[in-house]
């Protein structure tokens, strides 16, 4: 600890810290302008300046380290001159074009000249205006009001790691721009705006949409990955103009692009804005709520009545609260008496959540992402961070660059993370199970002490080769075994692993390995963690709430095949968007075959077509309830405006279906509900507070699973992995004119060395063909995959990459040809 006086009160802090840090510790604010806490200091605008006794200098309190003994003085006349003198030579170049300047209302620098009385100006300088960057999407940028603080360019190295500005030119002609003038090679999250001091950086879509104080401000959780961000909705005229994020949020102020601008789904004119019926002429034509709700429980009640319960089925949706799934599975079971019940979750990650809570004892992950942030060494095993979890991959670079944490990787891609990694394990396709075990034996052979638990692990490896192990996964042995060098005796170890093993053919056995991975590891004890991904926003809430076959239900195939045999004759979709399942085609054929299909969901979608009932309910924006992060932190959502026509809120839609077909009234709201899912989910509680907890509790002794050695099979010629891209998130964004700017279209990823072999050039047309169908696509040629791996976005309709796959994996062999 170091003591120092800061305007005579004692002070006692780390070291390290700075004066500034010191200062806040014993309530003394000094006034600040370039200083952002989540980032390193610059102390270019000096504004923060103090006076040390002995020092015959004034020194920037934001960047000056304490030393034991100084005497710091924060507040005296000659310093409040030199801050009203640094403000009035900041705005000798400054633009006075606050009437206009979209920063008005929120502007660090006019607050700043207002508390430094800064209210005249005694300098005065030839303007030179430099041009506007008005061809970046999203965002735009002007020099003319930039003051120079770097909080953009430190956020976006520090924070986001994208390296897409920079501090260019030199002396007068310095600005923030992309290097050399070249395109925004961004990731277009728009934290670079979100702190900036003035209007230099703006967002494009907020742009002249009113100022801040016009807007109704309500406190939410992001509706699209799993991270769980604390996001507020600014709305007026029953739009929502802009998301933002505080700083002293859970996720510190930061989101990615589709936390921050994929709200323009909720304008999109695919909107349902009012129930549909199919009449009897086979057209589906608009009708009241009434004659909906009616025609699909009357139909219900008779297919129940003549073949059973067990002949209808649901699928649920990770993008509904907790309120709405809890309401669709009892409707489900105790209306119609089936459980048939299933949703996306099914292509995987429910199974691996199943695993994972047998093996350990706890659903989602073991402990809360903040931790990642002081993790030793942590593993991320078949996920891309940037497209599935985006808020983690915040947590695992400033772990990986500010913490000294280790970064293993294993990818068969080049992912972001690779510039981070301490170690890119580059597996072949579909091998993660060779690369986990090899891991794992690299580990046992450092001959570091290891936890308890994990001798049975070691026993199990003893057979094994780790030379053979690396053949079989396609890296190098030398390559484990530094990766085995960086994790092993350490107390603190994270493991990630998302779609790549949750969707892969072997995902039990790799999942087990994991887990043994995790005890050897320590992973699974109170310092570790274990983060199983998925990238929808409630998966975690949906699942405890019962949206899964339980004993004698049907699963997601086992309802397509009920379909199929004509055994299941209703189905009740409620927020499934087909074009996001793998092997689409054969699904569409099925629904043809209903007798009756309900779908209820926000926008027109691909099941329409098939479609009885349509019945239009509300985004999240739209509605109240609560979600359950990927950590199971359960977070309340807020409602800031109405669904658009006569849509409803879904828990009302349920229970008004539920009450025609039983004939008993349920309670939607939130109060009523609470109490039945405390009671059914037991993990779920209240808080002191009255807000709703979720407990995680891991199994002191885990038992170790059998190691199993992997068949080691022939990769064909050329395989298609399909997975999502950080530019959206499922199909929503794809509805969303703000994610279209950045990323309009699917496209087909390949090697440079297979375009070259097929005569494919970046930007023409390639044709893939599989077992359950085919595509023609832009070509993107790239050194990112490997040969024989190509990759192909998710979230586009168009393309329909999605209907290549066959059953729950997301790799599948495929034929490739220039289209």
């Amino acid at each position: 600890m170091v003591s120092l006086t800061i305007d005579g009160k004692s002070v006692q802090v780390e070291v390290g810290s700075t004066i500034l840090e010191a200062a806040a510790t014993v309530g003394i604010k000094i006034p600040t302008l370039c200083w952002l806490k989540k980032v390193s200091p610059t102390g270019a605008c000096r504004v923060c300046a103090v006076e040390i006794e002995g020092v015959d200098r004034t020194m920037t309190a934001c960047n000056t380290p304490v030393k034991e003994g100084i005497k710091v003085t924060t507040d005296t006349p000659a310093l409040q001159e030199a801050r009203r003198k640094i403000m009035e030579l900041m705005l000798v170049n400054h633009p006075l074009d606050c009437p206009v300047c979209d920063a008005g209302g929120e502007c660090d620098l006019q607050d700043a000249c207002y508390g430094l009385n800064a209210t005249k100006q005694e300098y005065s300088a030839i303007l030179e205006r430099r041009p506007i960057r008005y061809d970046w999407p999203l965002l735009e940028s002007d020099p003319n009001r930039c003051i120079l603080c770097e909080k953009c360019v430190k956020v976006d190295h520090e924070i986001v790691g994208c390296d897409a500005i920079a501090v260019v030119n030199r002396g007068e002609a310095t600005i923030i721009d992309t290097v050399d003038g070249q395109p925004l090679n961004c990731e277009f999250c728009g934290n670079c705006a979100a702190v900036c001091p003035t209007g230099a950086l703006i967002t494009k879509p907020f742009k002249f949409k009113g100022r801040p104080w016009t807007f109704a401000k309500v406190e939410s959780v992001c509706a699209f990955c799993g991270a769980g961000c604390q996001i507020e909705y600014h709305a007026k005229e029953g739009k929502v103009a802009r998301v933002t994020s505080d700083d002293e949020t859970f996720n510190n102020g930061n989101l990615c692009i589709n936390g921050r601008f994929g709200h323009g789904y909720l304008d999109s004119s695919e909107r349902l804005t009012q129930p549909l019926l199919r009449n009897d002429s086979g057209a589906l034509v608009a009708a009241d709520w009434d004659s909906a709700l009616s025609a699909a429980a009357g139909k219900l009640k008779e297919i129940v009545a003549r073949d059973g319960a067990a002949a209808v089925a649901g699928l649920g949706s990770p993008r509904l609260t907790n309120e709405d799934n809890f309401l669709f599975q009892k409707f489900l079971r105790s209306a119609i008496g089936t459980n048939n019940i299933d949703s996306e979750a099914g292509l995987g990650f429910a199974q691996a959540q199943a695993q994972i809570e047998q093996r350990f004892g706890f659903s989602g992950s073991s402990t809360t992402i903040d931790q990642l942030d002081f993790a030793q060494a942590t593993i991320v095993i078949g996920c891309d961070l940037n497209a599935e979890a985006t808020g983690l991959e915040y947590r695992v670079l400033k772990n990986a660059t500010k913490n000294d944490g280790k970064l293993i990787l294993a990818n068969m891609r080049d992912v972001k993370l690779k510039k981070f990694a301490n170690k890119h394990l580059k597996n072949l396709p579909g091998r993660e199970l060779s690369l986990v075990l090899g891991l794992m034996k690299a580990i046992v052979e450092e001959g570091a002490a290891l936890p308890a638990g994990a001798e049975a692990i070691k026993s199990g490896l003893a057979s094994l080769s780790l030379a053979d192990l690396a053949t079989e996964c396609g890296v190098p042995e030398q390559s484990l075994k530094e990766a085995g060098k960086l994790i092993a005796g350490k107390s603190r170890v994270a493991i990630v692993f998302g779609a790549d093993v949750v969707r892969s053919a072997n995902a039990a056995a790799t999942i087990d390995a994991i887990a043994d991975l995790a005890i050897l590891t320590g992973a699974n004890g109170a310092e570790g963690g274990i983060f199983p991904i998925d990238a929808k926003n409630n998966t975690i809430g949906m699942l405890d709430m019962g949206v899964s076959p339980s004993t004698g239900g049907r699963d997601l195939w086992g309802i397509v095949d009920g379909i199929e045999q004509g055994t299941i004759k209703a189905l009740y979709l409620m927020g499934c968007d087909l074009a996001g399942f793998p092997d689409n085609a054969r699904i569409r054929k099925a629904l043809a075959k209903l007798e009756l299909l309900i779908v209820q969901d926000i926008f027109e979608n691909d099941s329409l077509p098939f479609a009885h009932v349509v019945l239009p309910g509300s985004a999240a924006a739209e509605k109240t309830g609560y979600f359950t992060s990927l950590d199971n932190r359960v977070q309340k959502i807020g409602k800031s405006i109405k669904a658009p026509g006569i849509a409803k809120e879904d828990a009302v839609i349920i229970a008004d279906l539920y009450k025609r077909v039983t004939g008993s009234a349920i309670d939607a709201t939130i109060a009523p509900l609470r109490k039945e899912i405390l009671d059914f989910a037991n993990s779920y509680s209240t808080d002191l507070h009255g807000g709703i907890v979720k407990q995680v509790a891991v199994k002191a002794a885990p038992a170790a699973a059998a190691v199993a050695k992997p068949a080691a099979a022939g990769l064909p010629k050329f395989q298609l992995l399909v997975g999502p891209i950080g530019f959206h998130n499922g199909t929503s964004t794809t509805r969303s004119a703000n994610n279209l700017s950045v990323s309009p279209a699917g496209y087909v990823e390949l090697h440079h060395n297979d375009a070259l072999e097929l005569g494919i050039v970046d930007g023409g047309q390639v044709k893939l063909t599989s077992a359950a169908g085919s595509l023609v696509g832009t070509a993107k040629v790239s050194n990112a995959l490997q040969p024989g791996l190509l990759f192909a976005p998710s979230h586009f309709r168009d393309l329909n990459a999605t209907g290549l796959l066959k059953g729950n994996s997301n790799l599948v062999e495929v034929k490739v040809e220039k289209a």
